[in-house]
């Protein structure tokens, strides 16, 4: 059978290489797309999207048991961990179908099956029909990433679990052990937690979400505390010894190692790489510590082939994936002006409860990196929509270049910081001052006008606090 010709070949239909296919063929390049399991990837089909949906039930059961404060009453609140799994499951599968109706519709040639590059511009895929042999000028790897696991703290679906099983639980848990407090960490802690599981979080770190401004992680921590999780920082667990009906992890606090029962573990300790299988060694790719070794551009080093999202590195974010295929689409097909992506200026978001979102510099960071700053606090006590919300509960903080008035980072905890965070980022990239922000009028009564607030603060202007 002939080679299949294309100008493009992107590996893996996550976030990142779907985005790239299409924007791609938009550009009038013959696109392939290869998929060995799931179109939309991990995101769309175990990760960001699946967890949301659950958050979201979760988040409805806590206000249901709140609606005397609203004036309402609710009669025996109660739960279905199947139904909410099932709705979980469902709202993943129609974006996945929407992913498929996308690839039919920018006319991209979509196969199911495992790649590999056996030369530069040949791409091998074994399918259920046996191996279809594609050339392309140009590949872009996006396989993305899985669960790192640790010796002796493997998943076993069972009682110790990767986020896999954390969507489509056997059982759930009364007594949980989370270990690592990153966003997969403590969204699966928030979620199991809110629906009554005893609930123990375990950081190597000093601190719970220890990509976040300090202060932000000081916050969360005590919001989970009050919830009822218990957070251990500076710790870690050193073994499991598993049973049919328990696990016994041994964690390691101060020195000391504590013996503790949990029914459940879930296993959150960063992601490795989709590197393997692909040939890549022999056609002399670098990779470091399981990604891909990339410029600016997500170019390998080989001609005609890039690497896009997980396997690329950090930040391992879903829209930081989509953004480099677009750009390397257009950077194929020969646009001129195509910026690099600079990862300060990509917006982190955490959907536990409460939710925590950033962008930019850490406090702690524009200090280490030389600059005199002003930094800006505005509690959502302070603000109306919140309290008429009923989520007093948060805090925004901006952080300003005292020289240039640059925004730096912004960071915060609180109701729906998650969409509030975009106005900041939007203000980064047109590289908007603190002169700007203050003079732009914010709409009453919103959470976005903490974020005005929070920008005053820092010129020592602030008005409701």
């Amino acid at each position: 059978m002939a080679a299949q010709n294309f100008d493009l070949i992107v590996i893996g239909a996550g976030p990142g290489g779907y985005v790239a296919a299409i924007r791609a063929s938009q550009l009038g390049l013959k696109t392939a797309i290869v998929e060995r399991e799931h179109m939309g990837g991990i995101c769309l089909n175990w990760g960001c999207i699946p967890t949301k949906a659950m958050l979201r039930s979760s988040e409805v059961f806590h206000l249901m048991h709140r609606a005397k404060e609203f004036g309402l009453s609710a009669d025996g609140i109660g739960y279905d961990l199947d139904k909410v799994v099932d709705r979980s499951r469902k709202v993943a599968k129609q974006l996945s179908g929407g992913v498929a109706h996308l690839m039919k519709k920018n006319k991209i040639t979509t196969i199911m099956g495992e790649a590999t590059i056996p030369a530069k511009g040949k791409v091998s895929v074994k399918t259920d029909k046996g191996t279809e042999e594609l050339t392309a000028k140009n590949i872009i790897l996006a396989t993305g990433a899985r669960a790192r696991e640790l010796p002796g703290l493997e998943a076993d679906g069972k009682r110790v679990w990767t986020y896999k099983a954390a969507l489509t639980p056997p059982h759930m848990p009364k007594k949980l052990l989370v270990i690592g407090s990153g966003a997969i960490g403590i969204e699966f802690a928030s979620f199991y937690n809110t629906l009554g599981a005893d609930t123990t979080v375990v950081e190597v770190m000093d601190r719970v979400l220890p990509v976040e401004d300090a202060e932000i992680s000081a916050f969360a921590k005590k919001s989970f505390e009050k919830q009822g999780m218990k957070i251990l920082q500076k710790a870690m667990v050193k073994q499991l010894d598993r049973a049919d009906d328990k696990v016994t992890a041994h964690i390691e606090i101060g020195g000391n190692v504590e013996k503790q029962d949990f029914d459940t573990v879930i296993s959150a300790v960063g992601i490795v790489g989709n590197v393997e299988n692909l040939g890549l060694e022999d056609l002399g790719v670098k990779i470091d510590r399981t990604h891909v070794v990339t410029d600016e551009y997500c170019r390998t080093g080989v001609d005609g082939l890039y690497a896009i999202g997980d396997i690329a590195g950090a930040p391992w974010l879903a829209h930081k994936a989509s953004h480099e295929g677009v750009m390397v689409a257009e950077l194929i097909s020969g646009k001129n002006n195509v910026h690099p992506i600079k990862p300060e200026s990509i917006a982190g978001c955490t959907y536990c409860h409460p939710q925590v979102a950033s962008v930019g510099l850490t406090e702690a960071k524009a200090k280490e990196q030389g600059y005199k700053i002003k930094v800006g606090r505005f509690p959502f006590i302070g603000n109306g929509k919140a309290i008429a919300l009923g989520e007093p509960e948060g805090m925004i903080k901006t952080i300003f270049d005292e020289k240039t008035g640059e925004l730096l980072g912004a960071h915060m905890v609180g109701a729906e910081v998650t969409e509030l965070i975009q106005g900041y980022v939007v203000g980064r990239q047109l590289e908007t001052t603190e002169q700007d922000l203050m003079e732009t009028v914010f709409p009453h009564p919103t959470l976005s006008e903490m974020m005005h607030e929070s920008v005053l603060d820092a010129y020592d202007r602030v008005v409701h606090i």
